[in-house]
């Protein structure tokens, strides 16, 4: 059993988009998702709104990888930004969300690393083991 476990939300809790959570064991960190938000009528100007990196900028090295559970952009739209600042991450997924985040990294002109995962798989990345199960939702492909 881990010494200590922790849950911080960089966005997505009491909103809708922004999903990002840290998942942190004994030090180490995996993210689970990293998506925007498209801004509201109140934010002129306002292209996109990420998750709140601050906590992470201190601890890139304990950042272990980013799964990324489906293909919708509140789920993988900033991943780019993320990477911008910490480009050998690795990114876990299914082969339809890896296709679209890849895409979208394309654009920024960043090649990412990824792992495709299958439902039934299990993974270690780091201290953490990831089991992957299929879910229903309106996208296809979904962990």
């Amino acid at each position: 059993m881990p010494d200590a476990v922790r849950v911080v939300f960089l966005g997505g809790l009491g909103e809708i988009g922004r999903n990002c959570a840290c998942i942190e064991v004994d030090g180490s960190i995996m993210l689970l998702d990293c998506g925007l938000m498209f801004p509201d009528m109140e934010m002129p100007g306002i292209d996109l709104v990420l998750p709140d990196f601050t906590y992470l900028r201190d601890r890139w090295d304990d950042l272990d990888a980013i799964v990324l559970t489906h293909g919708h952009e509140d789920h993988i739209g900033a991943v780019p930004y993320l990477l911008r600042e910490k480009p050998d991450v690795p990114l876990i997924g299914s082969r339809l969300t890896l296709a679209l985040v890849e895409g979208k990294l394309r654009e920024h002109r960043i090649n990412p690393m990824t792992l495709e995962v299958r439902e039934g798989q299990t993974e270690r990345l780091g201290p953490f083991e990831c089991e992957f199960f299929a879910v229903n939702h309106s996208i296809p492909d979904a962990l």
